[in-house]
């Protein structure tokens, strides 16, 4: 049987995804002083004005001017210097407060910091190395940080920060077989014409793709309405965890609904879902399931998580009883055990907030640790 799938991506610069880094740098800010610093931050951006409110718990206090100061520095380096929207002169309001007593009794004590449902999910596509992500997110990430990276390095002009990505795979039961349409709409000076455009992104797309993946050219629409100069957080108001979709797998797997950035490793949706990512990669990576889905809940204040849930899909090999017998036994599912596995008590997290949390190489900072595979020969012990 075939069908389409669909999967979209969001560049750095997109309103939303300005607000999540801005939110994970003042989280980095805060663990850079204190490890065990606790925050929930979110931003708000729009004309020329970013708006951070929230709340925090360290034992060294950050100032008001350094906080300001790591947030011009983070939207400089998204490419931010336009008439509606600069890191020079961009209005900063801080409306950043400690963090509630109550909340912080329950973590105090090494429970989880809020109840929710969690999922992790790792899948090998048929003839493709995508990380042991699905191919439709993957695809979509990769053209987009492509056209970033040819901004930033100079070789390419007229485009600016904002942009989308979409891109539609034909399957042919669980194979992939072909892209079927690609969209890009991405932000670009008033001196480009919509061809130069048009003729800049075609380039980029064609890079990302398998070899002989490019759609015709009428399945390919770029600035589909025909103008994108006013873009960025000008153009659209932007919020914190706004794309949770575009964080996690574009769709291929539920989501529990709690987004990551501005949160410290206390909060399990973000921690939790790092480490069933680890764990659904690892499980795949062993060969002993094509396809892994797990899920967590937790309530507030509790330590040890109130269900696991698997679902391989019918791929695996082995016994799924076996595959959860393996993970309690080797792994401490427990907010502090989590935080100790993948070593989250780090300024790692700015890196995170664009082109995806997971899919990515783990790098020598500790950022995405929940990517290694390390745990793959403890699987095999199933077979």
């Amino acid at each position: 049987m075939k069908q389409l799938f669909t999967s979209e991506s969001v560049s750095e610069g997109h309103p939303d995804k300005v607000c999540d880094q801005i939110s994970d740098t003042i989280l980095d800010v805060f663990l850079r002083r204190d490890p065990y610093a606790r925050t929930a931050i979110e931003t708000l951006a729009t004309t020329n004005r970013v708006i951070i409110a929230g709340e925090t718990k360290s034992s060294i206090a950050v100032s008001a001017e350094e906080i300001e100061n790591a947030v011009r520095t983070c939207i400089k380096k998204i490419g931010y210097e336009q008439d509606g929207f600069n890191w020079k002169n961009v209005e900063i309001t801080n409306l950043i407060h400690g963090q509630s007593a109550d909340i912080a009794l329950g973590v105090d004590i090494n429970g989880a910091g809020d109840q929710g449902i969690m999922f992790g999910y790792a899948k090998k596509e048929k003839g493709f190395d995508t990380e042991y992500m699905p191919l439709a997110i993957y695809l979509s990430n990769r053209i987009l940080h492509n056209l970033s990276q040819a901004r930033h390095c100079g070789e390419i002009s007229g485009l600016e920060p904002d942009a989308k990505s979409q891109v539609t795979l034909e399957y042919d039961g669980p194979i992939p077989v072909g892209v079927r349409k690609i969209v890009v709409s991405t932000q670009h000076s008033a001196d480009l014409s919509q061809g130069e455009v048009r003729e800049i992104v075609k380039k980029y797309i064609q890079k990302s793709l398998p070899e002989g993946w490019m759609p015709s050219d009428e399945n390919i629409l770029i600035n589909p309405t025909g103008r994108f100069v006013i873009g960025g957080p000008d153009g659209d108001t932007g919020l914190t965890g706004r794309k949770i979709i575009v964080d996690n797998y574009g769709g291929y797997a539920p989501h529990g609904g709690g987004a990551f950035s501005g949160k410290d490793p206390t909060k399990v949706d973000r921690s939790a879902a790092y480490m069933l990512r680890y764990l659904a990669k690892n499980i795949v990576a062993s060969g002993i399931a094509d396809e892994c889905l797990l899920q967590l809940s937790y309530a507030i204040g509790i330590a040890e998580p109130l269900s696991l849930f698997i679902d391989c899909k019918g791929s695996n090999r082995v016994d799924e009883t076996c595959i959860l017998q393996t993970i309690r036994k080797n792994v401490d599912l427990t907010p502090r055990g989590i935080i100790s596995c993948l070593n989250l008590r780090r300024p790692i997290y700015e890196p995170t907030a664009a082109y995806g949390h997971f899919g990515r190489a783990p790098r020598e900072d500790g950022s995405f640790s929940w990517e290694k595979l390390d745990l793959t020969e403890e699987f095999k012990k199933c077979l």
